[in-house]
């Protein structure tokens, strides 16, 4: 019976100590579980859903405010009453593409502001008259450069190319040339004398290059701009023909492209597209004896005024097309009444009012003008 009882105590007992041992493990459990589900949770709480970096937020970045502002507008490099070494850099590097005389002023004036324009409308660019950052980019990488004594009108003679004692063709070629242009009022003699040494002093003063008599560089390529190839009966003293002049051959210059082909030998505007003339007007120009001369040169239509009014004279100027600072082609009543009894201030004249209004239509602005003696 006693033995009964003792394994009776030992299977209670041994109960016992299993139960307690099943319960605390099942509490260890509980435990573990509940420590790894707020951790889980603190993890989906802090971690981008997609990159997992916990610095990044998809709700931080939707509450920033979309940037609506629209970008600033490019400002002006230079513009009309600009004044500087930046506005000289401009004025020669509109020389070098034959828009400016090679002098510069620095001042951002009229002729520049047309210049511009002309120069504009001729690349494709919106003609204002104002350069801006694409209308600068495009014009230095056509140009060189400009050195400091070109930017400050520091000209040096170069080289001589003819000089005084000189003789032959180019000699010849050279007094034909400012004959042309009424330098020479003699004959073509071949010789480097000193009826040609002062003919090319005036030519030189007159055109701001230094005055040496001696034809550098500079002289020659200002004279063949101005002047056409003279024939070899001009370079021997033989008189053409008479009537020939108002027939004579295209200038080079005027052969391609749409020109406004002005020659003072013949007093005639010819309009001429790829080499072919559509019109002829007669025309007169600036008085040399009131230093009003219209200048020689290539030039292009800067600008057009259908009803400009002179504010320097008062006088309408009808169907205006400015090619050279305030020189312009346009009508002129006292052309169509007096005839070459009088001069225009510099302007080409035309007293042909129905021709000429035709031609205004015709005429864009870039259009190129060639103005010389045949």
């Amino acid at each position: 019976m006693r033995a009964l009882r003792i394994l009776f105590l030992t299977v209670i007992a041994l109960v016992l100590m299993s139960a307690t041992a099943y319960g605390a493990g099942i509490a260890v459990r509980h435990l573990n579980d509940d420590s790894s589900s707020a951790s889980s949770g603190q993890a989906d709480k802090d971690t981008h859903p997609t990159t997992g970096d916990p610095r990044s937020s998809s709700g931080d970045e939707a509450d920033e405010p979309a940037d609506d502002t629209p970008p600033a507008k490019p400002s002006p490099v230079l513009e009309p009453g600009d004044k500087g070494e930046q506005v000289r850099e401009l004025q020669h590097r509109l020389f070098q593409m034959q828009w400016l005389p090679e002098k510069t002023t620095g001042v951002y004036d009229q002729a520049t502001k047309d210049a511009v324009s002309g120069w504009q409308a001729k690349r494709g660019i919106k003609a204002t008259g104002v350069m801006n950052q694409k209308s600068w980019d495009k014009l230095v990488g056509l140009t060189k450069t400009p050195t400091h004594d070109q930017m400050f009108n520091i000209l040096k003679p170069g080289p001589a190319i003819l000089s005084s004692g000189d003789s032959g063709e180019d000699v010849r070629d050279l007094q034909a040339r400012l004959k042309a242009i009424q330098w020479i009022s003699g004959l073509v003699t071949g010789t480097y004398d000193s009826a040609t040494v002062d003919a090319v002093k005036g030519f030189q003063k007159k055109r701001a290059i230094p005055v040496t008599g001696e034809v550098d560089q500079r002289t020659m390529d200002r004279l063949h701009e101005m002047t056409s190839t003279p024939t070899h009966d001009a370079k021997h003293n033989i008189a053409p023909d008479p009537g020939t002049a108002t027939n004579a051959a295209l200038d080079p210059r005027c052969t391609t492209g749409r020109v406004m082909c002005i020659d003072k030998t013949s007093n005639t505007l010819r309009w001429v597209v790829d080499g072919k003339v559509l019109k002829t007007l007669d025309v007169r120009f600036g008085s040399t004896l009131n230093n009003t001369p219209t200048r020689e040169g290539t030039f292009h239509v800067g600008w057009k005024d259908a009803d400009h009014v002179s504010n320097e004279y008062g006088s309408a100027m009808p169907f205006s097309m400015f090619f050279s600072g305030g020189q312009a082609v346009h009508y002129s009543s006292d052309f169509a009444a007096r005839g070459y009894a009088g001069a225009s201030h510099g302007c080409v004249n035309v007293r042909d009012y129905d021709g000429l209004a035709w031609l205004f239509d015709q005429v864009s602005v870039g259009d190129k003008v060639v103005v010389y003696w045949s």
